[in-house]
This record gives C-alpha cells, structure tokens and sequence, in this order.
C-alpha cells in the first residue's frame, strides 16, 4: 500500500509562499502517478497538479505558473512550492498516489495538510 503522508501546511500572508511536502513510500519503484488536490471550506475538491515518476507534470489552470511540482525520487517524495499565494488559495491540501500498483484508479490519499493565506 503505497500510502501517502502530506507535511508542510500552515499560515501564509497573500504574495508568501510555502513548500508541500507529500511522502509516499514505494511511489518511485511502483510507478505511480502523484497527484495534488485542494477542498476549500463549503467547496468542492478541486485538482491542482500531478507528476509522474517520469517527470510528466501537469497543473490546474488557476496555479499555473505560481506552483511547481517536482519530486524527489530517492525519498519517494514529492513537493509542491506554492508562490503568490492569493487568500482563494485557502483549502486543506491532499496528495493521492494511483497507478496499476499503486491502488488502481481510486489510488492512496492522505490525511491533507491545512493551507490558509491571510493578512
């Protein structure tokens, strides 16, 4: 069970930024798909971005630009740097892994870190 663990959260001024972190033991060496998702509150989970161990990456119009994905892959973990970040990018952040080992197309989420962009 390649089941991801999110670090990294916090409290963030509009304009900061912050590094996710999303930690996923096996990721690399099952080949799976990483990807990023956000719920604000009273919203729906929308995604942000994925990468592949391959080094595909892919991202949601509204970051595009702002956040970069990248991974270690070693560590079998994966970062998302969130720069200028604006008070709509408030949500609770999860990773999910999926792929044919890595839980299918339902995958492996994590328990979500808490992103909140405030003055």
């Amino acid at each position: 069970r390649v089941q991801p663990v999110e670090s990294g959260g916090g409290l963030v001024q509009p304009g900061g930024s912050l590094r996710l972190s999303c930690t996923a033991p096996g990721f690399t060496s099952n080949s799976c798909v990483m990807d990023w998702y956000r719920q604000a509150a009273g919203k729906q989970r929308e995604w942000v971005s994925s990468i592949s161990t391959a080094g595909g990456t892919s991202y949601a119009d509204s970051v595009k630009g702002r956040f970069t994905i990248s991974k270690d892959s070693p560590k079998d973990t994966v970062y998302l740097q969130m720069n200028s970040l604006k008070p709509e990018d408030t949500a609770m952040y999860s990773c999910k892994t999926w792929g044919f080992y890595c839980g299918g197309g339902n995958g492996y989420w994590g328990q979500g870190t808490q992103v909140t962009v405030s003055s």
